[in-house]
């Protein structure tokens, strides 16, 4: 248990810090299986507009470090030629 003031401090961020990732990174996860969702049920075009709305949202859960840059910009490819591989 925290001790001193600063640790208590310390242990109340953690925790507010841990919740505002788990709630970013699970609207990251959400819009990328939309996408993905999308691309199965072969609708290009909801596909494109989902794809859309999910590229920020990866983007920021990239700068906010709670995902490897690298791998926002493999979803983000990945993704993209899917689509653009649809017929």
């Amino acid at each position: 248990m925290a001790n001193s003031a600063q640790a208590r401090k310390r242990a109340r961020q953690a925790e507010r810090h841990r919740q505002n990732n788990a709630s970013r990174r699970s609207a990251m996860r959400t819009s990328v299986k939309r996408v993905i969702k999308l691309i199965r049920a072969g609708d290009k075009e909801e596909a494109t507009a989902a794809y859309r709305q999910m590229a920020p949202v990866v983007d920021r859960a990239s700068n906010k470090g709670l995902i490897h840059p690298n791998k926002a910009a493999r979803h983000k490819s990945r993704l993209n030629a899917q689509i653009k591989a649809m017929g």
